[in-house]
């Protein structure tokens, strides 16, 4: 299955309320690896998904570094309106051309 297949599995109140609960609960262990280890069967996921939650769950409030869900998010659309962009850039240059060579391929008048 895929990245975003995955992504998909679990909705977001599921993912919310397991990493709430690996940061309400993180005490109880001697490490959050202890935590997330012991939720994640409760939530029906494995151990490395929800470290994944709860690390971007991090940098989204700012407690580590990197890239937030946000910032991401406009990346993405960023990167997706920037290869429409040459897309369309690409189909005026090559119009461009066909119109250029039918231009100079007219006869001309007298």
């Amino acid at each position: 299955m895929t990245k975003s297949k995955m992504a998909n599995r679990y909705s977001p109140e599921v993912r919310a309320r397991a990493v709430r609960m690996v940061f309400e609960h993180q005490g109880s262990y001697e490490t959050q690896a202890g935590a997330i280890a012991a939720i994640a069967p409760k939530i029906g996921c494995i151990p490395q998904t929800l470290r994944e939650w709860v690390k971007q769950a991090e940098k989204d409030s700012g407690m580590r570094d990197g890239v937030t869900t946000e910032e991401r998010d406009r990346i993405k659309a960023l990167k997706r309106e920037v290869r429409e962009l040459r897309q369309a850039n690409e189909i005026l240059r090559k119009a461009s051309a066909y119109f250029a060579q039918a231009e100079l391929d007219r006869p001309l008048k007298r």
